[in-house]
């Protein structure tokens, strides 16, 4: 049973959700194919289960891993980095419950959704961009199952496998192992979405046990939690610790703050909004600070067996002596990798690229341009130390994307108070075509956040590509705090610009819904 909402294009359910009455309605619009058309409501069956295996299999993997071992080796104890994880989780719950929204009730992904505020033509910018960022960490994520899968056959192997010739500062092997994980990824996207889905759903649980297996190994090794627990922090509770606290706060938010943007490319799946917020609620904040809490005893053990933090848990597996505990530790650590780097890092991208050439990508090839890009920018790089991959990946690309989530926020639940006109999303000179296709209003106040966010970025010497003063002097305290100042900026500019100088009223017969 439906009603129908005020446009006859549109249906109105008893739930709140809506969809087209009529998909042919947009079935020759050249800004829309099958994948970014709104999914119709027999097709919305993710439940609360799948949400939270989604979040399982996303947060419990190795770079989420590698946040909470970074934060001890730069000198936090164990309680000082679990307050940091744990509150950055909770405050980036928030805008992306507020962006996921969107996606339940209309059925539609973050860049068809973006439209609505930055142009038909305009969601090209905060999608691409958000995509580039995707394809930087689908390129970390792939190097780090390579490594696994190099560590594993090593094993078995031997050392003609482990030292075998060096090419670009890496064996050979190594480099073979990266492409081979490259390609199995690559077969699990070509299953789409839905294969996507049952994957997460058995592989989460697994990857689960394999973090705690590889952490009571070394609280055996240890001696128990009290060697660990008692670790004073090199930092203290002084300016010290202050000094890092904030830039690593933005950091941790920063983890997810993509997912914040384009968590309507899930929850447009979700069989009513309860389902979607339950699952999100139970997966997002007590996975990562349960991935948190392993993390930080595991790596604070490493201290005290292997007298420093071993912040990677790959090079920690090939520690043990026993070839069937390394091998299987590696297998999950390869489950968790694949379960992340698919789920967060190439089904956005997908649907960004596929939004900028509808008519040329669909969700297969836009990922297999996906992977391309993920190679090509050298994400061996990027993880290379502990201050890089937090305050110059995470801090800066956070601030970018808060800018973004910002005007999104504003957009939907202030300016247009959830009601959206689906079928105009896809329409030239329609109510979201603005001036040529592009809402000037939000790119500039995306613009101003970003600037504002990470015009100041800086690095410690020697320790980052940023100058030790910022780009933008003055504006360097500010990159301490890039998420909140992207987040509030985007917001507040694209609230001002909107109320001072209004969009013109929409032309005869597309007035907005009422639902």
């Amino acid at each position: 049973m439906t009603d129908v909402a005020t446009s006859s294009e549109q249906l109105t359910h008893p739930d709140g959700r809506v969809e087209l009455a009529d998909p042919a309605a947009i079935a020759d619009s050249r800004y829309g194919n099958a994948e970014l058309a709104p999914t119709r409501i027999p097709e919305r069956r993710w439940t609360t289960y799948n949400y939270a295996a989604l979040w399982m299999g996303m947060a419990h993997n190795i770079p989420s891993y590698l946040l909470a071992a970074g934060l001890v080796a730069l000198g936090m104890n164990w309680l000082q980095a679990f307050i940091t994880i744990t509150l950055g989780n909770l405050i980036v719950l928030l805008p992306l419950l507020l962006n996921s929204h969107a996606g339940t009730k209309y059925g539609i992904p973050f860049p068809v959704f973006a439209r609505a505020f930055y142009g038909v033509r305009g969601a090209n910018f905060p999608a691409l961009l958000r995509a580039f960022i995707a394809c930087g960490w689908f390129g970390i994520q792939t190097w780090i199952g390579g490594q696994a899968i190099y560590v594993i056959v090593g094993e078995l192997a031997g050392s003609g496998w482990t030292e075998s010739a060096s090419v670009g500062g890496h064996p050979w092997t190594l480099w073979l192992s990266f492409l081979f994980f490259w390609v199995l990824q690559m077969v699990l996207i070509w299953r789409g979405i839905e294969g996507l889905r049952r994957f997460e759903n058995w592989a989460a649980p697994l990857v689960t046990v394999a973090f705690l297996a590889l952490m009571i190994a070394i609280l055996v090794k240890a001696g128990g939690l009290g060697p660990i627990l008692s670790q004073p922090s090199k930092l203290g509770w002084d300016a010290d610790f202050w000094k890092i606290f904030a830039p690593s706060l933005m950091g941790m938010i920063a983890f997810w703050a993509t997912l914040s943007l384009n968590m309507p490319d899930f929850t447009r799946f979700g069989k009513g909004q309860r389902q979607q917020v339950l699952g999100q609620i139970i997966g997002l904040p007590t996975t990562m600070s349960f991935i948190a809490l392993v993390s930080i005893i595991t790596t604070s053990g490493t201290v005290v067996v292997y007298g420093s933090a071993i912040w990677d848990p790959v090079e920690l597996t090939r520690r043990f002596e026993n070839p069937v505990v390394v091998t299987v530790g590696l297998v999950m650590a390869i489950l968790a990798t694949m379960s992340c780097n698919v789920a967060a890092n190439v089904v956005s991208p997908s649907y960004d690229f596929a939004n900028a050439l509808p008519r040329w990508l669909n969700f297969r090839t836009a990922g297999l341009l996906t992977g391309v890009i993920g190679i090509l920018i050298q994400p061996w790089r990027l993880i290379s130390d502990p201050s890089i991959y937090i305050f110059v990946w995470l801090s800066f690309y956070g601030g970018l994307l808060a800018s973004v989530a910002g005007v999104l926020i504003a957009g939907y639940w202030f300016v247009d108070r959830t009601n959206l006109f689906l079928a105009d999303l896809y329409r030239p000179n329609g109510r979201y075509w603005y001036s040529a296709g592009w809402n000037w209003r939000a790119v500039v106040a995306t613009l101003f956040g970003s600037v504002l966010a990470v015009g100041g970025a800086y690095s410690n010497p020697g320790a980052g590509p940023f100058p030790e003063d910022g780009l933008i002097p003055f504006l360097q305290p500010l990159y301490d705090y890039s998420w909140v100042v992207g987040l509030i900026a985007g917001f507040v500019a694209y609230l001002a610009l909107t109320i001072t100088s209004p969009v013109r009223e929409p032309t005869a017969g597309h007035a907005a819904p009422t639902s």
